[in-house]
């Protein structure tokens, strides 16, 4: 008998011991989102965003995590439909319980999930180019406002003595606000309304409520646009502003360079592609063609130095699942994506918690962390401000850095403001 109970205390001790050693191991991670499209005609993008994310919580690890947890990352695919993100932001949220989230790359996307994380009261870290127009307590806005990518890139033209402007974009609302804007502010700076192509559409009074070209994801037939494009240049002094996202680059650019168009004929400045877009792109066609961002690779710093050959060397030992090892680069939405983790921890370390209220009052105190494209510091908007530039396309799909810009505050709110 005595024997018995010894043996069913000692089971018993046993299983508690297995218990607490599950509990201790749960209790030292914290589960950290990533949303992104990796499958569809965003993964062109969003992959390179993931494998950014998780070389950082790697580098984070390595040197103790997050108030001494180890990041564990629950990766999602929102693989380029909208309604899904909004399941999958649900699905991080509610039933995995993470404490952060980055993710989403076109404004869309972000849209569908902000009634999620205000529901939930989450906090979703957005590192790509958007429209502005927002500013919500639950998104923490990394990426470029139209400030600090598309007023810049029309200023350096507008420099260069350009004078007719054609406005092409993807059909969704990043690219169709971005061009209100930008139409106010073309205005305001002595462009005549019929020196800006693309089309207009207007309501019963009058009023234009739209500007500019669109296309669909997934568009690949650009003959009718460029030969319209080409025809709009042909006086001189004109160039486009395009805000077309994904995969359509292709197609456009391929056709632009088949017409026998050329940055010295008319010049694209592009706000969604990057080092990583031009990957998959004929760039030696488009040399001198302009991008502005706030980071590139070729920013000659021992800093960005050092994160380029990080990821290089994550990327070689890495055994993750679909991540492509050969021929990458690094690019500005990688780079907000990276210096995004890191401002959320400068942030949940300030807080001493990973609550969501004391994190975000952390954040919105000013933080500041020196990046690969230099200091980035937070606002209590719940932007950043950080450098801009402006560069011109190599042969070999980098940018010359041709202008920049030090320490321009995110602003959303542009609209009626010039």
């Amino acid at each position: 008998m005595k024997t018995k109970v010894s043996q069913i205390l000692s089971l018993g001790a046993l299983a508690l011991s297995a218990n607490f050693g599950t509990a201790q191991a749960a209790d030292a991670t914290v589960k950290v989102g990533v949303l992104h499209s990796l499958s569809g005609t965003m993964a062109i993008s969003e992959t390179s965003l993931r494998d950014i994310l998780l070389f950082t919580f790697d580098e984070i690890n390595a040197q103790g995590g997050v108030l001494g947890k180890k990041i564990e990352p629950v990766i999602v695919d929102g693989a380029s439909n909208w309604p899904l993100f909004a399941e999958k932001a649900k699905q991080l949220l509610e039933q995995d319980k993470v404490a952060v989230t980055f993710g989403c790359w076109t404004s869309v996307s972000r849209k569908s999930v902000l009634p999620v994380y205000e529901k939930n009261n989450g906090l979703l870290f957005y590192p790509v180019q958007y429209e502005g127009e927002e500013e919500s307590q639950n998104v923490a806005y990394t990426a470029e406002a139209v400030n600090q990518q598309a007023t810049p890139a029309v200023d350096y033209y507008l420099a260069e003595g350009k004078k007719k402007f054609y406005l092409l974009g993807s059909d969704y609302v990043y690219p169709q606000t971005t061009n209100l804007v930008l139409l106010e502010y073309l205005l305001s700076k002595g462009v005549k309304l019929e020196n800006i192509g693309g089309g207009f559409r207007k309501d019963d009074s009058g009023k234009i409520i739209s500007a500019g070209k669109y296309t669909p994801f997934g568009h690949t037939d650009y003959q009718q646009i460029v030969a319209e494009i080409k025809q709009f240049a042909a006086s001189g002094n004109a160039c486009v502003i395009s805000t077309l996202n994904g995969d359509t680059n292709v197609p456009f650019f391929k056709e632009y360079a088949a017409s026998g168009l050329t940055a010295e004929t008319c010049p694209v400045v592009s706000f969604s592609i990057s080092e990583d877009e031009f990957r998959g792109l004929p760039a030696k066609q488009l040399v001198g063609q302009l991008g502005c961002w706030t980071y590139f690779q070729s920013i000659n710093t021992p800093a960005n130095k050092k994160f380029v050959a990080g990821f290089q060397a994550w990327l070689k030992k890495t055994s993750v699942p679909g991540v492509v090892k050969e021929g990458r680069v690094t690019c500005s939405p990688m780079v907000l994506s990276y210096v995004g983790v890191y401002l959320w921890k400068a942030a949940v370390e300030k807080a001493g918690s990973f609550e969501i209220d004391k994190v975000r009052a952390a954040y919105k105190s000013g933080l500041s962390f020196d990046g690969p494209a230099g200091k980035v510091t937070t606002q209590k908007n719940m932007h950043v401000t950080k450098n801009v530039f402006i560069g011109e396309t190599k042969a070999d799909g980098q940018f010359k850095i041709v202008k920049s810009f030090e320490n321009v505050y995110g602003e959303p709110w542009l609209k009626g403001k010039f």
